[in-house]
C-alpha cells in the first residue's frame, strides 16, 4: 500500500466503494497500552510502591527504569504502522505511577518528534497506578477532561484463599463503608482536526479474588461507562465516543456484553449503541494477555454507533488490530509465546499487547 504525505496530514489510497476506484483518506491511529508497572525509582510514602525501588524486591534501578521507558517508546512509535506512517494520535495508558513517568516517557527520542501532550489524574488505587491519555498536540485539542470515580462496595462472598491468579492489584477497601477504591475512569472531550470526539480511558477492577466473585465490580465499571456515554449522547445525539482500556474481562463477559451493551457485529449495533471489533478476534483465538496458557483479550477499544456509519465525510472507524510484533513476545522458557514482560533478568515491555483502531476521513 503506497503512503504519501500531504502537508501535515497522513493520507493513503484505499478502495472502499466496491467499484474499484481509489480515494484519498486522512488516517489516524487511536491506541491503548497497559504499560505494566511504569514506576519511577522513588518511594512514594502515600502509596504501596516499595517493591519498585532500588531496595525493593524488583531491584528497580534508574538504569532499569530508563530501559523500560526506551522499550515503551519503541512500541508506541510503531503502533499502527505500516498502514499509517504516524505514531498514534491518541494513546490511552494504564498502570502509570504518576505524571512524572509520563513526562519522562514522552521525552524519549523515539517519541519527542510527535510532541505528545498528557492528561492524567492520580487515582485512589492503593499502589497509586493510574490511567492517562497521551495525544499529539498538532492533531488533537482537548477541551474538557475529568476523572470519574467508580463507587463499588466489597463483595463479602470473595474467598481470598481461592484466588484464581496471584496479583498485587487487589484494591483498597475502607473499613468504614467497605468501599473498594479502584481506578477512576478518565473522560476527555476535544477536537480531532476540528471534529469533536470523546475518549474514556479505563482500567477496570482486577480478578483478584476470583473471576466470578469479582465480576460485579467490572459490571459496575461497565454500567458507569454506559452512563458516561449516555450523558454525552444526551448532549449530542451524534457524539463520537471511544472507550478504551484494560477491562480485565473478555469481550464476551457481562461487564461488556450486558452492562456496556457492546455488539460484535456492526449490523447488530442499534442507534446510540456500541460496537466492539475485538469480540470477533477473541472468537478466532487471538489475545492480548495470557494466563496459564489461556489467551484472552482484556485490552479493548469500543466505539459508539456514530463512528461506524457508512459516511466517510467525517472521521469513522476503519479497522482494529492487536500490536504483537515478534520483539514483544517471550522466545524461551516457561512463558515462551507470552508477552515479554519484566523479570529479574530482563527489562521487558508489558504483560499485555497494545490494541489500536484506525479512524479515516475522505480527503
Amino acid at each position: 500500500m503506497r503512503v504519501v504525505t500531504l502537508r501535515i496530514c497522513f493520507v493513503f489510497l484505499l478502495s472502499i466503494t466496491g467499484f474499484g476506484q481509489s480515494k484519498k483518506y486522512s488516517i489516524h491511529t487511536a491506541a491503548f497500552y497497559n504499560f505494566e508497572n511504569l514506576f519511577d525509582t522513588v518511594d512514594d510514602i502515600y502509596t504501596n510502591d516499595n517493591e519498585w525501588t532500588p531496595k525493593g524486591v524488583q531491584n528497580w534501578t534508574i538504569e532499569k527504569y530508563h530501559q523500560k521507558l526506551q522499550n515503551l517508546s519503541k512500541v508506541i512509535s510503531e503502533i499502527g504502522t505500516p498502514e499509517s506512517p504516524n505514531a498514534p494520535v491518541l494513546i490511552g495508558g494504564s498502570e502509570i505511577e504518576n505524571r512524572g513517568v509520563l513526562e519522562d516517557l514522552v521525552k524519549q527520542p523515539k517519541l519527542l518528534p510527535f510532541d505528545y501532550g498528557i492528561i492524567h489524574f492520580d487515582s485512589p488505587d492503593k499502589r497509586g497506578i493510574d490511567v492517562a491519555l497521551l495525544y499529539q498536540k498538532k492533531f488533537f485539542r482537548p477541551v474538557t477532561f475529568s476523572n470519574i470515580p467508580l463507587y463499588i462496595l466489597k463483595n463479602k462472598n470473595i474467598d481470598r484463599e481461592k484466588k484464581e491468579e496471584a496479583t498485587n492489584e487487589e484494591p483498597t477497601v475502607t473499613t468504614q463503608n467497605n468501599r473498594v477504591f479502584t481506578r477512576d475512569q478518565l473522560l476527555i472531550t476535544g477536537f480531532l482536526e476540528g471534529e469533536q470526539i470523546s475518549i474514556i480511558v479505563n482500567h477496570w477492577p482486577s480478578r483478584s479474588g476470583g473471576e466470578k466473585a469479582t465480576s460485579e465490580y467490572r459490571e459496575a465499571a461497565g454500567k458507569l461507562n454506559r452512563k458516561i456515554i449516555d450523558s454525552l449522547q444526551q448532549i449530542n445525539p451524534s457524539a463520537k465516543v471511544i472507550t478504551m482500556g484494560d477491562l480485565n474481562d473478555g469481550p464476551y463477559n457481562k461487564s461488556i456484553k450486558v452492562a456496556l451493551g457492546a455488539k460484535a457485529k456492526k449490523a447488530e449495533v442499534p442507534e446510540f449503541g456500541t460496537y466492539n471489533p475485538f469480540e470477533e478476534m477473541a472468537k478466532r483465538g487471538m489475545g492480548t494477555t495470557a494466563f496459564r496458557d489461556s489467551w484472552d483479550i482484556f485490552d479493548q477499544i469500543i466505539i459508539t454507533e456514530s463512528l461506524i456509519k457508512p459516511d466517510f465525510s467525517s472521521f469513522k472507524f476503519w479497522k482494529a488490530g492487536i500490536f504483537n510484533k515478534p520483539y514483544l513476545i517471550q522466545t524461551s522458557g516457561k512463558y515462551k509465546g507470552y508477552p515479554l514482560r519484566h523479570s529479574t533478568n530482563e527489562v521487558g515491555f508489558s504483560d499485555h499487547f497494545p490494541v489500536y483502531i484506525y479512524l479515516i476521513k475522505e480527503m
